[in-house]
């Protein structure tokens, strides 16, 4: 029987996708410019991770910052950069630019780094952490629609999910830094700080020297992406995706709060980034794997996992005590991401057309930003208030709301006749 698609003539994300496809997937096979903004993606996140890994700790330590305003510091820095994301998103499809844009993006915040080191007052970070999530902003949409325009359907979860463990990679690589760092300087902070600037500039080195960009397609470029008519076209499959990611992020608040939870648990501030060191590997490890299982199988069953991860992870947290209980349920948050954060990216690019695929990670990354900002607010407001354990029950209960969701989706996709992606 034929395969149903999508507008966009690919298969719908819920289907199967043909055998051949599954024996072609390997990191052999990813293009290289995929491989280039992998490596991209590893040199920043380690200078921004080295700073992230201490940054809550400093305001709360150092600066006597109230946990509940590290969460909002968090929340409005994410979900900034996600707003950012829709405009630079549409105004790649717009242009036809998106390693433009990617560029621009990297550059702007490679060039926020040094403040970080200079800053002496909350005001500071906080306008520091709002330029630097600008930058990735402009970044982000354009270089995930760049990774689709560059790799074949059937090796889409495979690139996403290699892009992804690069990216982790920095991330846990990052903090692992921070933490030999901070030893070695007694604990200064902003000497860590200096040091993150170097591999920031290097991201936009490798960027500009390796990454490549496809001719555009010879159909006229949309107009005006984000008009009534072009979120028209992005199709109900899309919004089905980005309704499932908003109720998702509402699960999965800032990565500050395992840090802080760490704390709790008695590690010392040099050690508490350990925890996103471990988590980094778990999420690395995990995220090729999980992507290129969904481009074999059906992507929303490996959501599913993704989901059933976070769940067992918050109620871990929120348990089983001592360092035991922390070590597991960061694991298990590592392992959640893997299987959730390049399999989302793969389902937008499978549900929209490919003359919008800028403005459908734009919007996506908007609409999640928005809730990772009620998430965090949220998080920081019931761990003032109850505890860690107040949160992680919170993250739990969305967590299982999102599984109920998806669980309704997939029934409904499955009655004859319906394709919900369609």
């Amino acid at each position: 029987m034929p395969l149903k698609t999508t507008g966009s003539g690919e298969p719908p994300a819920d289907q199967p996708k043909p055998a051949r496809a599954g024996r072609r997937a390997g990191w052999r096979a990813v293009p290289g410019s995929v491989w280039a903004l992998g490596f991209v993606s590893m040199l920043m996140d380690i200078s921004s991770e080295m700073i992230h890994a201490l940054l809550p700790l400093y305001m709360v330590a150092v600066l006597g910052t109230p946990v509940l305003a590290v969460g909002l510091i968090e929340g409005i820095a994410e979900s900034t950069a996600s707003m950012a994301k829709v405009f630079s998103g549409a105004l790649s499809d717009r242009l036809g630019k998106r390693k433009l844009l990617a560029a621009l993006g990297y550059g702007l915040a490679a060039l926020t780094k040094p403040v970080f080191p200079l800053a002496d007052t909350l005001g500071w970070l906080i306008g520091a952490r709002f330029v630097d999530r600008i930058g990735k902003g402009i970044r982000g949409a354009p270089r995930d629609a760049l990774v689709a325009d560059v790799t074949p359907p059937a090796l889409r979860g495979a690139a996403y999910g290699l892009r992804q463990t690069l990216d982790v990679v920095g991330a846990f690589t990052g903090p692992l830094l921070a933490m030999g760092l901070m030893w070695l300087t007694a604990s200064h902070f902003q000497t860590v700080f200096w040091i993150a600037v170097i591999p920031a500039f290097l991201a936009v080195g490798v960027l500009l020297a390796f990454v490549r960009e496809p001719r555009q397609p010879s159909a006229p470029r949309p107009r005006a992406p984000l008009s009534r008519a072009a979120m028209t076209r992005l199709g109900a499959g899309y919004w089905q995706v980005v309704g499932i990611g908003v109720l998702f992020m509402l699960a999965r608040f800032s990565e500050a709060f395992l840090i802080l939870r760490a704390s709790d648990a008695g590690l010392s501030p040099m050690s508490a980034p350990l925890v996103l060191v471990l988590m980094g590997i778990a999420f690395s490890l995990s995220a090729y794997p999980a992507g290129a299982l969904s481009d074999r199988v059906n992507r929303l069953a490996v959501l599913a996992i993704g989901l059933g991860l976070l769940l067992m992870a918050d109620l871990v947290l929120a348990f089983v005590p001592g360092l035991a209980g922390l070590t597991l349920g960061v694991v298990l948050w590592g392992l959640h991401l893997g299987f959730t954060q390049g399999v989302f990216s793969a389902l937008i690019a499978d549900s929209g057309p490919a003359e919008l695929r800028g403005t459908a990670f734009g919007v996506f990354h908007l609409l999640t930003g928005l809730a990772l900002l009620l998430a965090s607010i949220i998080a920081g407001a019931l761990w003032d208030a109850w505890g860690y354990r107040g949160t992680f029950l919170c993250g739990a209960m969305f967590a299982a709301l999102t599984l109920l969701g998806l669980a309704a989706l997939r029934r409904r996709g499955r009655k004859p006749g319906h394709n919900a992606w369609a």
